[in-house]
Order: C-alpha cells, then sequence, then structure tokens
C-alpha cells in the first residue's frame, strides 16, 4: 500500500515525494503534524454562504473535529467511516456555485457514512488543500490493511482514551472520586461507593494523591473490567491454577473452541501476542490478562473467519445463487422527495451489492438522467452513473454485476445510452469469451468475473436482424409508482406550479418525520397508501383556505388531485396497461405545463414500448420478460421481475412450481409502490423459495439491511451466495411443518453466559443521565417458517456494564443453510423495552465454543456465549448437558452443583452455593481473590424488580414453568414461557433443558410439574 500511495503522492508543502522510503515517511508525519494543528478552512452549505471552521485531527488520528460547533462532541467524522476523498469541484454542492467563485485547487470533498454525505471544504491556498488530501488518503490506506486484531486493539485503546476524557468534567487531565462515581453511573456500572474508592486508591500511585492520570485511570478500567466468567474458565483448565501451560492451553482449545491441528508453536504464538506479564511471557503461561485478551479477540469472535472469504463453489450455474440486489439504488433517502447521488452506487458496490438498477429517462440536450420519475427527486446524469460504476465495479471482488436498465427513453435517447455502455464499459459487456458450458444453462460467477451483464428489454427473435427498432412489452417494468400513487395537480393563474410543489415537499416531510418507527426492530412499516390519502385531504383543505382568503366568490384556486377513491386492497392491487399510439411522444408523461394550464403528472401505464437494436443487443444472459410472456422451450437467460405484493402472491399460492422455475431463470423482486418512506420488506419468504435477486433499498438502515448483510458477509461479502443443493435440484414445500424429513436437522444449544459494557438504549431521553439499564437478551432463528422462533433469558436488575445470565436456550434447525442467528439485547421497562443493539450471524457462520458477539456499531458491548452444535436425526433432540458442566467438573463440584450451573459460583451471597461454603475454594490464589470478591462481574441479586408494574406482578403470580409456543403478531414462534419475570434467578436452567429433575424444595409438586410438561410442546 505504500508503494501505491507513493505513486499518488501530491506536493505537499512546496516538497516532492520522489522516493518511497525514508522520504515518504517524512512527507506523511509532515501531513499527520499540519492536520493536528488545525486549518482553517470554509465549510460549504447547500444553498448558503460557507462558515469558516477550524478543522484538525485528533491526537490518536483516529477522527477530524472542527470549532467552533453546536454539536460541540458531536462535530467529528471518524476516519473509519470516510468512503473516499475527491479533489477540486466534483461534488454537487460544489457544483451548485459559480464556476470561478473556488479556486478548483483549493478545493476538495469528504465522502462519508451509510448515506455519502459530504463535507465540502474551501482552503486558503493549494498547499493546504494537497496536505490534507494526502494525510486523509494515508490515514485510509491504513485502517484497511490492518488486520482484524490491529484494528480491535486500536478502536479499544482509543475507546478507553475517549471515555476519560469525556469523563474529565474541567479538562484537567486528571479525575477525582465523583467524575469518577458520574462515569461509573454512564457506563451502567452498580457497585458500592466503598468498592469503587478501594480501586481507585489501589490505581492512584502518583503524588498527586485523589486524582487518577490517564495511565492511572488505565489501571483503573483494568482492574473494574476483570472477568470473573473467564476467570472460572481458566481455572476449569488449569488445575486452579492462576495461569495456563502450553499444554493446558491447547487442550482447552481442543476440547472447548473445537480446533483441530493445534500446535505448540501456535499456542506459544498466542501466548507472546496476547500475554502482558514478561513473567509469564517468560515461563511460557498464559495468565488471566493475557487469556481475557486472547478470549474477546477476533480469534474467539462468534463469526467464522473463514468465512471472511470466499469459500463456496463458484462454478454453478447464476440461479444456483442468492444474489445481493439493491432497488433505486442512486437513492439517498425516501422516494418522493430525496437527493439522487452517483456516490450511492460507490458505496453499494464496497457493501457487496452485486445488482444495481439504474431508471433512465430522457434528460435536457440529448443527455440522459437517472431518477425516480414522477417525484420530487433530484436527477443525475446517466453518464456520471456508469463512470462511478466502472471505477468501482471490481475493486472489492471480480464476481459480475448486473445492472438493471429501467428505460423510459426515446428512441434517440436509448441510443445514446447504448454508446455510453459500450464506451465506458468496453470488453466488461464483451461476453464472446465466456464459457457457458451447456447452453441450457446460464453461465457461473467465475466464468462471468470482471464482466458486467445488462438487464433489460430485447427484441423479439421474429424481428428481422435489420430492424433498428421494434415494440416490446412494457408490462414488467420495474417503474413501481401505480395508479393511486400518482399525482396529478391542475392550477388557475392565482396558484404557480413552485408554490404546489412547495407545499407538496413540505407536507410529505412532516409526514415522513411522523411517520418514522421509535422501535427499530418493528418491522412493520406505516401504511403508505394511508399517508398519501392524508396528503391529499390535506392539500385540498389547504388551497381551499388559502383561496377562500385570495377570492371568497372562487371555491379553489387550485388542488391537488389523486384518484384515491378507487382503491382495491392494498393486498392485492389490480395493474392495468393501456396501449400508446406510435407517435406518442414520450416526453408527455414527464411532468410538464400543458396550454390549458394543468401540470400532466403521469399518465396510465403503457403497454408497449419502443427499443432500439443497439440497446437490445447488449443484453445477452438477462432479458427482462413479464409473466405472461414466459415460454417453457428450454432456453435460459429471462429474468422475471415481481413486486413484493405480486411474489407474495405467488409463494402462498405456488411456492414448490415457484421454486423450480428458480432452478433455470432468475427472479427480481422489487418493494411495493406504497413504500415511499424507502422501508424494506420482509426478504425471507422469497428467498425460501429461491429467488435470487431480492432488491432492497441500500440507504435505509433497520432490521431487513442487517439481515441481508448477514446473510451474504457469510461468503466474503462477495454478493453471492450458494443456495441449498436442495433449493437447486427437486423440490419441496418451504412452509411445511417437517419440510425436509429425509435430511437431518440441527440442534442449536446457546448458553447466554454474561454481557460487557451494554450502553444505554440510543433513544434515551436522559442520554447518560437515564438510570442504569436492566438488560435481557433475546435469540432469534430466521429462516424456513418452522425454523423462525424466539427465546429470551432472563432480566438482570441495574447492570448493563457486566451483567450475568447463565442460562441455556436451544433451537432445532430443519434448513441451517439460510438460517440466521439474531441476537439482541433489550433493556427492561415497566411500559415495554427499549432497543440496546444486535448482533446477527448465518447459522454457518457460527463458531463453537466459548464466543463473544460483539454488538454491530458498539465499540466495546458484548455477550459472551457458549455455543453448541449437534446434528439430529428424527424428530426428537438427543440429551444434551449444559455445556457449564464441564467447568464444574474440573473445578469438582458435586452432581447438584454441576445441575445449578455457573450460577451459583457467582452468586454475591454467600449463603448460596458459592465454591467458599462448599469447602472447595483454593485459599492460596491472591489474584483470584481480588477477581472473585473485588471486580465488578458478580451478577445482580435475585431480588424482585422495583419497576414492575401491576399487570406484571399478577402475571408472575399465574405463571407456570410449562411450555407453551405461540405465535407473535410477526407470525414468529415465540416461546412465552420464558416471562421476564416468572422464573427467579436462583432457579436451575436445566430444569427447562433435562425434564423430570426437580430440587429437593420441588418435591412437593413434581408429579403436577410432571403432568404440565408431559402436555408441554416440544420445539
Amino acid at each position: 500500500m505504500a508503494s501505491v500511495l507513493a505513486s499518488e503522492m501530491y506536493h505537499v508543502v512546496g516538497s516532492v515525494a520522489t522516493s518511497q522510503g525514508c522520504r515518504l515517511g517524512q512527507m506523511v508525519e509532515r501531513c499527520m503534524s499540519v492536520m493536528q494543528s488545525g486549518t482553517q478552512m470554509v465549510k460549504l452549505k447547500n444553498g448558503a454562504k460557507g462558515l469558516v471552521r477550524l478543522f484538525y485531527l485528533d491526537e490518536h488520528r483516529t477522527c477530524i473535529r472542527w470549532r467552533p460547533s453546536r454539536k460541540s462532541e458531536k462535530a467529528k467524522i471518524i476516519i473509519d467511516s470516510i468512503y473516499k476523498v475527491t479533489e477540486g469541484r466534483q461534488s454537487e454542492i460544489f457544483h451548485r456555485h459559480a464556476e470561478g467563485n473556488f479556486d478548483p485547487s483549493c478545493c476538495f470533498t469528504i465522502y462519508h457514512g451509510n448515506h455519502m454525505e459530504s463535507l465540502d471544504l474551501i482552503t486558503s491556498n493549494p498547499e493546504e488543500a494537497r496536505t490534507w488530501i494526502t494525510g486523509l488518503k494515508y490515514l485510509m490506506a491504513g485502517i484497511s490493511d490492518e488486520d482484524s486484531l490491529v484494528k480491535r486493539q486500536r478502536t479499544h485503546d482509543h475507546w478507553v482514551k475517549q471515555t476519560f476524557e469525556e469523563a474529565d468534567k474541567n479538562g484537567d487531565g486528571l479525575l477525582n472520586i465523583e467524575e469518577i462515581h458520574q462515569l461509573m453511573h454512564k457506563l451502567n456500572v452498580n457497585l458500592p461507593r466503598r468498592k469503587v474508592r478501594q480501586m481507585f486508591q489501589e490505581a492512584d500511585t502518583d503524588e498527586n494523591q485523589g486524582t487518577l492520570t490517564f495511565e492511572e485511570f488505565s489501571v483503573f478500567y483494568k482492574m473494574m473490567s476483570l472477568r470473573r466468567d473467564l476467570y472460572l474458565l481458566l481455572l476449569s483448565y488449569s488445575d486452579k491454577k492462576d495461569h495456563l501451560t502450553v499444554e493446558e492451553f491447547a487442550q482447552f482449545l481442543k476440547v472447548e473452541q473445537k480446533m483441530s491441528n493445534v500446535t505448540t508453536e501456535y499456542c506459544l504464538d498466542i501466548m507472546r501476542k496476547f500475554e502482558v506479564s514478561e513473567e509469564n511471557k517468560n515461563q511460557n503461561v498464559l495468565g488471566i490478562e493475557g487469556f481475557t485478551n486472547f478470549m474477546r479477540s477476533p480469534a474467539c469472535d462468534v463469526f467464522n473467519a473463514l468465512h471472511s472469504e470466499v469459500h463456496q463453489d463458484m462454478d454453478q450455474p447464476l440461479c444456483n445463487y442468492f444474489i445481493a440486489s439493491s432497488h433505486n439504488t442512486y437513492l439517498t433517502g425516501d422516494q418522493l422527495l430525496s437527493q439522487s447521488k452517483v456516490e450511492m452506487y460507490a458505496r453499494v458496490l464496497q457493501d457487496g451489492c452485486r445488482c444495481l438498477e439504474v431508471d433512465c429517462w430522457d434528460g435536457p440536450d440529448g443527455e440522459p438522467v437517472v431518477h425516480h420519475g414522477y417525484t420530487l427527486t433530484s436527477k443525475i446524469l446517466f453518464k456520471d452513473v456508469l463512470e462511478v460504476i466502472n471505477k468501482n465495479a471490481f475493486v472489492k471482488n471480480e464476481f459480475p454485476i448486473i445492472l438493471s436498465i429501467e428505460n423510459h427513453c426515446s428512441i434517440q435517447q436509448q441510443k445514446k445510452i447504448a454508446q455510453y455502455l459500450k464506451e465506458i464499459f468496453s470488453d466488461k459487456l464483451d461476453l464472446t469469451s465466456v464459457n457457458a458450458g451447456d447452453s441450457k444453462q446460464l453461465p457461473s460467477p467465475q466464468s462471468l468475473k470482471g464482466k458486467i451483464l445488462i438487464k433489460g428489454k430485447k427484441l423479439p427473435y421474429s424481428l428481422g436482424a435489420d430492424a433498428e427498432e421494434g415494440e416490446v412489452s412494457d408490462e414488467d417494468s420495474a417503474d413501481e409508482i401505480e395508479d393511486d400513487c400518482k399525482l396529478k395537480f391542475s392550477y388557475s393563474n392565482g396558484t404557480t406550479e413552485h408554490q404546489i410543489e412547495s407545499f407538496i415537499r413540505k407536507k410529505l416531510e412532516s409526514l415522513l418525520k411522523e411517520s418514522q418507527i421509535r422501535d427499530k426492530e418493528d418491522p412493520d412499516c406505516f401504511t403508505v397508501r394511508a399517508l398519501l390519502k392524508a396528503t391529499h385531504e390535506g392539500l385540498n383543505v389547504n388551497f381551499k383556505q388559502n383561496s377562500d382568503q385570495k377570492d371568497t366568490s372562487k371555491k379553489s384556486h387550485g388542488r391537488l388531485m389523486s384518484n384515491f377513491g378507487k382503491h382495491k386492497k392494498a393486498a392485492k392491487p389490480r395493474f392495468k396497461s393501456h396501449s400508446t399510439s406510435d407517435d406518442e411522444d414520450p416526453q408527455q408523461s414527464c411532468p410538464a405545463k400543458e396550454p390549458s394550464g394543468q401540470l400532466c403528472r403521469l399518465g396510465r401505464r403503457r403497454k408497449t414500448m419502443k427499443l432500439c437494436r443497439d440497446l437490445s443487443d447488449l443484453v445477452v444472459y438477462t432479458n427482462s420478460v413479464a409473466a405472461q410472456d414466459i415460454v417453457d422451450d428450454g432456453s435460459v437467460g429471462n429474468v422475471l421481475s415481481f413486486s413484493e405484493t405480486r411474489a407474495h402472491q405467488v409463494v402462498q399460492q405456488k411456492a414448490e412450481q415457484f421454486m423450480l422455475y428458480n432452478q433455470k431463470q432468475l427472479t427480481r423482486i422489487y418493494p411495493s409502490a406504497y413504500r415511499i418512506d424507502s422501508s424494506n420488506f420482509n426478504p425471507l419468504p422469497y428467498w425460501n423459495v429461491g429467488c435470487q435477486l431480492v432488491a432492497l433499498n441500500y440507504q435505509s438502515d433497520g432490521r431487513v439491511m442487517q439481515l441481508n448483510q448477514a446473510k451474504f458477509k457469510m461468503n466474503g461479502n462477495c454478493g453471492y451466495i450458494l443456495k441449498p443443493q436442495q433449493m437447486c435440484k427437486g423440490t419441496f414445500s418451504p412452509c411445511s411443518a417437517d419440510p425436509l424429513p429425509a435430511f437431518p436437522k440441527k440442534q442449536l444449544i446457546l448458553k447466554i453466559i454474561s454481557g460487557q459494557q451494554l450502553p444505554k438504549p440510543p433513544d434515551s431521553m436522559l442520554g447518560d443521565r437515564g438510570e442504569i439499564i436492566d438488560p435481557f437478551v433475546e435469540v432469534e432463528i430466521i429462516g424456513l417458517p418452522v425454523d423462525c422462533c424466539k427465546d429470551q433469558t432472563r432480566v438482570v436488575d441495574d447492570n448493563g456494564f457486566n451483567p450475568v445470565w447463565e442460562e441455556t436456550l436451544s433451537f432445532t434447525i430443519h434448513m441451517p443453510e439460510i438460517a440466521l442467528v439474531r441476537f439482541l439485547v433489550w433493556d427492561h421497562d415497566p411500559i415495554g423495552r427499549d432497543f440496546v443493539g444486535q448482533r446477527t450471524v448465518a447459522f454457518s457462520s457460527l463458531m463453537p465454543g466459548y464466543r463473544h458477539v460483539y454488538l454491530d456499531g458498539l465499540t466495546e458491548a458484548s455477550i459472551f456465549v457458549h455455543i453448541t452444535i449437534n446434528e439430529i436425526f428424527g424428530k426428537w433432540s438427543p440429551l444434551i448437558l449444559n455445556p457449564s458442566y464441564t467447568i464444574m467438573h474440573f473445578l469438582g463440584a458435586t452432581k447438584n452443583k454441576q445441575l445449578i450451573g455457573l450460577r451459583g459460583l457467582f452468586n454475591k451471597n454467600p449463603k448460596h452455593n458459592t465454591m467458599e461454603n462448599s469447602g472447595l475454594y483454593v485459599r492460596k490464589r491472591s489474584i483470584g481473590e481480588r477477581i472473585l470478591r473485588r471486580t465488578a462481574s458478580a451478577p445482580a441479586k435475585g431480588r424482585k424488580k422495583s419497576k414492575m408494574g401491576f399487570q406484571e406482578a399478577t402475571e408472575l403470580k399465574e405463571s407456570v414453568s410449562e411450555v407453551t409456543d405461540l405465535k407473535d403478531k410477526d407470525g414468529v414462534l415465540r416461546r412465552t414461557s420464558r416471562s421476564l419475570q416468572a422464573r427467579p434467578i436462583s432457579m436451575p436452567v436445566e430444569k427447562y433443558l433435562l425434564r423430570g429433575l426437580p430440587l429437593p424444595d420441588q418435591k412437593a409438586t413434581a408429579t403436577m410439574d410432571d403432568k404440565k410438561e408431559k402436555a408441554s410442546v416440544q420445539i
């Protein structure tokens, strides 16, 4: 990377980078020094004058900050979030200003974030601009090249430093005891003040007593973060010593982590890398700090690191793969008002998307443009879109890209489209060298490497080869705007087009804000039809009031009209198509002021359209067809497009036939027209029948995109996932109770042990000052309908820093190849629950053993789990003991304590079953006493929740331990027996796993429990 960077180096501060060695390093350090000192630049904003701000690189080189700013600490851009830096006046905001206003050599733009936001800056001289461009490119290159271990350590160090700085209220570089107490509350730590003061005094070792420097705070934080659960795990394999030898560590890796080929050299390498004590390194042992570092490293992440690279067979036909697909790729927000940006194509390609959508319309000066037709979205040039795609197409991987051309252009501009495609993509469109093998099969992703497939309409073979144009069906067009979404407005002399458009924009913006979903885990979006109707009614009322005020003799000067009065049911809309005459001007369908004074907004859907030969010839393996045009003549290369509404009907009525069709051809599913907020539909039903191209709105964060990202991450995030063999040959009923009776099932046993540094909910009204959270973990299985279910742990009161659950959840999965496992952390509240964080992982990518599940987007937050996967034949699961048995066995516990699990060891109450009371505790262990007695790693006591409402208290008294499975509102199987408060902390989890093992104090009710358990539903 250094050589690449050197070749692209700019002249910096009057010097030229002529060598790639010491000179390059000096230049980079000079750039870093200038950036950290700060540079005054003009921050250009949309439609406003520029703001002069001081921009600087923070001391850790992890983010760019500026001041002054009303955002205070939030006024920053993290280097990790920067996608690219461009030199000159290239951004949309720069283009809106006059050409001669700024010197291009002083201008540059930083693109960052999920929505490709731009920060447009102007320096006072070209040297400053080149310094910042060079420095930023160097930082971005370094971050992309570092390995996962280095990145994890860097983010951890940055997080600790940032935590210290935010806790230092007066900015003197020291923390007193009160600032520490406030920090404990912010970190969700509920420790007695006496214990906090004791650790504070032990860390305060310098002459300035009563305050902690950053180095002393780092020691204090380590003391607070020492993990009791990891220490007990270490004890179980170390013969009760406070360290692991090479042999003991190798045994742990083989037995628990299921690693093969574990060598002495491998173990020694881990010890050298993670051990912090020089004494332990010299003795070739791994202490508790080194063991903790290893367990929290990427080596013990829940995701299989081998799946970060392409590992599946890529030589099968294209129809045998799920393909990451984007809908209306160019949009940055909603479907009606948002900006169209070429940078969105670069962003989704970087995210692994391989099917892009381009909506082409006639533009001015004979130049085709891209935008969402019949809406207020902005327009971008088609040529600019192709140039961005060409530049970024094969940076992440070389597997083929499918470019879905939605053609709404005249013949003249269609020829321009074909010309640009050939000129810009060049040999990427040449498929003559592709070895398709069997002519009745689509080529493989491997054989199409480096190629771009054009998906679009193709002229019929019956048309003569010399015909330059012809008519093709337009009924399968993915122009999703339907009749009842089409707005057409009329106005008289009293109301201008600009006024109407301005009011529409304001009204829709307010409605979209009102419709935002507070619960990020709610998959249901608001009813867009209701939103449109509200817009229609509100506009009518508004315009009527305005007209009454202007002229009482006239009832109305203008109004927005839409044909809402003839709605069909949302689930079954009718799609009507109408022919147009051959000489119809395509421009007429675009918004334009008619002579009569009406603004015609969207005509009826045309049944046919004209297509030029040049564009048709570019379509080879991806010919867009309508359902009624499909002819089963053995040919391949057709792509059938469905809206989610139509596709849902097909899945409900003909799931098996749909699956058979998808074994030879491609199918694309796109969102309903009513999702104007760019919300996403549930892709699972369509993946379950083998639909390859499930197009989603990549600009919308949330549950669906998290599922999509998890699915495609399991094959190196290359955008192609091999479908299960059962979907490629033969058929089965995906909605059946036992869809694959001849195949073994998988049993997933998840032991949710503990959590680490769980923050307050992101939407917390009081922010860091809010009360300490009461977390619980929910695990959801997502796949075939029979596999979809949820289960959850109990609630731990007042502890988000290191709660301990020690609960086992068990799931049976019929088709593990397509299943996703979703970990969610919630904060329990008397009136509901608040979302804290999530992580979704493909079942096939789960690693067995003790693993950390790091929550997405949260630097340090994680869940510590133990994963066991068993194969099941038939309908009954084998009897599997709790994974904690191994630790308890090595600690010499009795059989009863084995069933109780680790919770007894963690309990703060000395009257409970602790190791000290059992007489098995090893007294000579100073570090062990420090960890077990003085850290914050103990769970909350098993007291009744103070937040419990009357309704919950009543349910608690009436709750029983029988397992009943009910369908929730999402149609997902939820196990309702695990009431958040129904089971006391002291009750062993194994009672639910191993039926018929009552505790001594439960003998009186054993008979009744047995009867209830026999009636329970087995999962």
